[in-house]
């Protein structure tokens, strides 16, 4: 049975339990969400969830709390928040809910877990320090969220709750936007494992449209691969493919020679007509057909070749 109460604690709030707000009222819209410490609402019941209060873990008796002593840890000995406890219990529901295909909530249930959940649990917990971002301290999601909290001196009765409620709408954007992203990942994927086996021994891949195309190519050991052709709205576009995913060391640089180069100069330039744009990064051209982008990457690629260490390096 759908419960008819999610029961999380009163007063001020953090982004473990706005976060699993989000995944449980998602889940169970009907159910009304009471923030409260008194007794009769943080014992569990069979008509309510319970959590990040009541100071006990048992997910068969709809109680999700991690304060008190005995809390369960992760197969690695990490912490749990009651937002990682909550995502344990109902994270493949909520993405079966969004209306993410069978065949990847198994994915993109332990990706979301380990790259968005796991923070939010070890901050929670005090095993992680927003100040391990550095300069981008304040700007770490969980911090963000607890901005949204009331200032010291509104004493207005519901102004804890109010904030609550509208923490969650923006809460729930980024859950919804991050898994939104993955799973667009996982499509594109797809698509790029197709094109790179279309391409056989040749050094372009071929793409339809935009989209994330590198993890593909690092899963399918496509190493001799060194540009991506793509349509774009009203052209073509020619890129270079990262080394690393932290990095932006290219496998290959377009010619020295297109470098901050356009229009008629560039055409002139790689003796291309259409060529319209090179980036004076050399990471990115484009073109005004597929053919002008098509040959644009055989030269770069002719040319790559010609200098030292790039085959070795591919």
């Amino acid at each position: 049975m759908a419960p008819d109460f999610l029961v999380t604690h009163s007063g001020g709030f953090h982004a473990d339990e706005l976060l699993s707000s989000v995944i449980l009222t998602r889940l169970f819209p009907a159910a009304r969400l009471v923030r409260s410490r008194a007794p009769e609402w943080i014992t569990p019941g069979p008509d309510r969830i319970v959590y990040d209060v009541g100071g006990a873990y048992d997910p068969d008796a709809g109680i999700f709390d991690h304060h008190q002593r005995g809390a369960p840890l992760r197969d690695d000995g990490q912490p749990f928040s009651s937002f990682g406890l909550i995502w344990r219990r109902f994270g493949r529901d909520y993405l079966k809910d969004l209306g993410i295909p069978a065949s990847d909530i198994d994915a993109l249930h332990a990706g979301f877990d380990l790259d968005f959940v796991l923070p939010v649990d070890l901050m929670d917990n005090g095993a992680l320090s927003s100040s391990a971002a550095g300069a981008l301290s304040k700007l770490t999601l969980p911090v963000l969220l607890e901005t949204l909290k009331p200032v010291f001196d509104d004493r207005a009765p519901d102004a804890d709750d109010r904030a609550f409620h509208a923490a969650l709408a923006i809460a729930r954007s980024f859950v919804e936007a991050t898994i939104g992203q993955a799973a667009a990942k996982l499509r594109a994927e797809a698509i790029v494992l197709r094109a790179i086996a279309a391409a056989g021994d040749g050094r372009v891949l071929e793409l339809p449209m935009g989209m994330p195309f590198r993890p593909a190519i690092v899963k399918a050991g496509a190493d001799h691969l060194l540009f991506v052709v793509h349509p774009r709205d009203t052209d073509w576009c020619l890129t270079g493919i990262r080394r690393s995913s932290d990095g932006f060391e290219l496998r290959a640089d377009l010619p020295a020679a297109w470098a901050g180069l356009t229009g008629e100069a560039l055409a002139a330039a790689c003796g291309v007509a259409g060529a319209t744009f090179c980036h004076n990064g050399r990471f990115i051209a484009a073109a005004k057909t597929r053919e002008a982008a098509l040959e644009m990457a055989r030269i770069a690629v002719e040319a790559a070749v010609q200098e030292d260490g790039v085959l070795a390096a591919t």
